[in-house]
């Protein structure tokens, strides 16, 4: 049976203020009362730049030992620049910070990034330095059940997303499984309660990824703000969908 980590992308939001974290709630307190309800999150900070290596420090020190940190690559990466493993080193290298407690680092395009990117995309995987995991996030429609067989060959996992909507099947191409429920940005801009009921997906991605746990894989799930309105909340009925509830 594969372990479950489930949790939110990213922590560090005013408007869980009193409604997930305790009112008047110093910033600085926010990832002590994360690690209350899960025991993973995703890094949405580090698409923005590398971390320094004092944060990352706060990020182990502050957590106990089964927490698990998955991460964004650098936007600079996967978004402006061409794909190297030279401007990759300062992330990876600030990642090894993390020591065991970190899980796998998601490397998300933009829907411009096509199949025609393909050569690239399998240079630069198979120059990544094994110590880690790693997911690969497609939003162009183009890629294929071929390219996906490149993942396989890198051992690399394909991310399984629920943006505009949910993905149609669950391929293993690594040796455990990652999703990201994502939703809409434009419908919502507050993100303190639930405001689109998403129970069919629930249930539908429980049934999913109870398969996944059944054949051995681990999987790693994280909810973003925009998928009903507030991901802790969106997170702990998942969590009650996959495995009944228990943490």
């Amino acid at each position: 049976m594969g372990i479950l980590y489930l949790g939110t992308q990213g922590f560090a939001y005013k408007d869980w203020v009193g409604n997930f974290y305790p009112a008047h709630v110093s910033p600085d307190d926010y990832l002590n009362h994360y690690i209350e309800h899960f025991r993973a999150v995703e890094l949405d900070s580090t698409f923005y730049g590398v971390p320094q290596p004092a944060t990352v420090r706060a990020w182990y020190d502050n957590t106990p030992p089964d927490f698990v940190f998955a991460a964004k690559f650098p936007r600079r990466i996967t978004h402006d620049k061409q794909l190297t493993i030279d401007d990759a080193r300062p992330f990876l290298d600030a990642m090894q910070g993390l020591r065991e407690k970190c899980g796998p680092l998601l490397l998300q395009f933009s829907p411009e990034f096509g199949p025609d990117r393909a050569v690239d995309l399998d240079r630069f995987l198979a120059a990544l330095p094994q110590a880690f995991r790693y997911v690969v996030e497609f939003r162009h429609s183009g890629w294929t059940q071929v390219h996906h067989e490149m993942l396989t060959r890198q051992r690399v996992a394909l991310c399984l997303h629920d943006l505009h909507y949910p993905s149609k099947s669950a391929p293993t191409t690594a040796s455990f499984t990652y999703v990201r429920w994502l939703g809409n940005r434009t419908r919502l801009t507050k993100f303190n309660r639930i405001q689109i009921d998403r129970g069919k997906e629930q249930a539908w991605w429980g049934e999913v990824l109870r398969t996944q746990l059944g054949k051995g894989q681990d999987v790693y799930g994280f909810v973003n703000n925009c998928w009903s309105g507030h991901a802790p909340t969106s997170a702990q009925q998942l969590l009650k969908s996959i495995i009944g509830g228990s943490k």
